[in-house]
């Protein structure tokens, strides 16, 4: 079967078209003929060796699938040939067929696509972990969303809403400032881009501050880490939630004098851990993702289709923090 394959480490343009063997449904699993594909940050990492799971090559990336079930594995209940699933893989997505654990898939509602099935999970079942079971959310909270314009920003923004909160996206550009307002941020904070000096990184802060209000933020929502997480923090108020949810402009250094006079709290956020760790709390988020979108409160937003043969563009432009939205790949 056709697949797009990382044969040597190194960046998209290493990636080629091949063949892999068909999966077969060995017990615990359930094979998906895979309809879409959506493109999330550890497939730029994981071509590149960065990532925490280091698969043995050649490897298809994409982790994040949605498609119809062709074969069902031994022990496998709840599932039928023919059901219209969500998967999550790890890798091997970009593929015409791929075998999923049936832990890790949920039958899809009648009414979602399957681009918008494939574009789900890894965001906003990130999103509502972070709001809810670390965050602490509540109502008429404030929250600032940085990176708002990305898949997982947009994801948080629509989710944050959703229960009630006040919400400030961070963003690099007007364009991207359009993008998080539709999805329904209530203010916006255009931020320079990176490096910063210590003039610059006050300047930032000010910014964060202003929109915030004299209390400051309840939640902060970091996706993009770097010399942005610092001014964040600034404006957190006290007794605020840190969320660490990724560093796309790297890992940054947190001046920890800050989380005293603030009282404020530093958490990360692991989603693919808690689901495997706690899956009973992870499949009562995915059913209220699924209500939520049911009620129109969330949806995907998908800026740009690729083909299999092509995915590696998508790949690429977000490893560039080009890409708006969720990128899906057509298989």
């Amino acid at each position: 079967m056709k697949a797009l394959l990382s044969t040597a480490c190194g960046g998209p343009e290493t990636l080629v078209m091949g063949e892999l063997p068909e999966p077969a449904a060995a017990p615990g699993t359930v094979v998906v003929s895979v309809k879409a594909c959506s493109i999330n940050f550890p497939d730029t990492l994981m071509i590149v060796d960065l990532y925490q799971f280091k698969p043995a090559r050649p490897f298809a990336p994409g982790g994040e699938i949605a498609g119809i079930v062709e074969a069902v594995g031994d022990g496998v209940t709840g599932f039928a040939v023919g059901d219209r699933v969500i998967g999550l893989c790890g890798n091997g997505g970009l593929t015409e067929k791929v075998a999923v654990s049936a832990f890790n898939c949920f039958k899809m509602p009648d009414a979602m696509s399957f681009d918008d099935g494939a574009s789900l999970l890894m965001t906003y079942a990130t999103s509502i972990h972070a709001l809810k079971d670390r965050g602490h959310m509540k109502e008429g909270d404030n929250v600032l969303v940085l990176g708002g314009a990305g898949g997982i920003g947009i994801s948080a923004i629509e989710l944050a809403k959703a229960f009630g909160g006040r919400v400030v996206a961070g963003v690099s550009s007007e364009a991207k400032a359009q993008i998080a307002r539709e999805a329904g941020a209530d203010d916006v904070v255009v931020y320079p881009h990176q490096p910063f000096d210590k003039d610059q990184s006050k300047a930032v802060a000010e910014m964060f501050k202003a929109a915030a209000g004299k209390d400051g933020f309840n939640i902060i929502y970091d996706t993009v880490g770097g010399d942005y997480s610092e001014p964040a923090v600034r404006s957190i108020a006290w007794e605020g939630k840190f969320l660490v949810v990724g560093f796309p402009a790297g890992i940054a250094k947190l001046p920890l004098n800050l989380t005293l006079l603030k009282s404020c709290d530093i958490c990360g956020v692991f989603w693919g851990a808690f689901a495997a760790r706690t899956p009973a709390k992870n499949h009562a988020n995915v059913a209220e993702l699924f209500s939520l979108y049911a009620e129109g409160k969330i949806k995907p937003r998908i800026s740009e289709t690729f083909t299999l043969e092509n995915a590696g563009q998508a790949i690429a432009r977000l490893g560039d923090r080009a890409a708006v939205g969720k990128l899906v790949v057509h298989i």
